[in-house]
């Protein structure tokens, strides 16, 4: 069974691959070859993805015990390029250690 934990896991792995595929492959694909094809393509899924990442670390906070910093920290990820992957690693792997 799927818990809000394991379910923000997907998201957070999802949504760090999005945003690098959107702007490091569809970006400039729409700048240096003049094709926005791909920032559309990527474009709605990332937004979805993002939206659900913020809404499930809210979920999650008081389960994960994380303090104002930390889920601070974990929302501010979800604009860095690899900051969820970061945060996958830092802060949910511990769980199941």
């Amino acid at each position: 069974m799927l818990s809000f934990l394991n379910i923000f896991r997907i998201v957070a792995f999802l949504e760090g691959l999005s945003y690098i595929l959107l702007l490091f492959v569809a970006t400039p694909i729409k700048y240096i070859a003049g094709n926005p094809e791909y920032v559309k393509l990527l474009g709605m899924p990332h937004g979805l993805l993002f939206i659900l990442y913020l809404v499930l670390a809210v979920l999650i906070k008081s389960d994960m015990k994380w303090s104002t910093k930390t889920f601070s920290f974990v929302l501010l990820a979800s604009i860095i390029p690899f900051g969820t992957f970061y945060v996958e690693r830092k802060y949910l792997n511990l769980v199941n250690s």
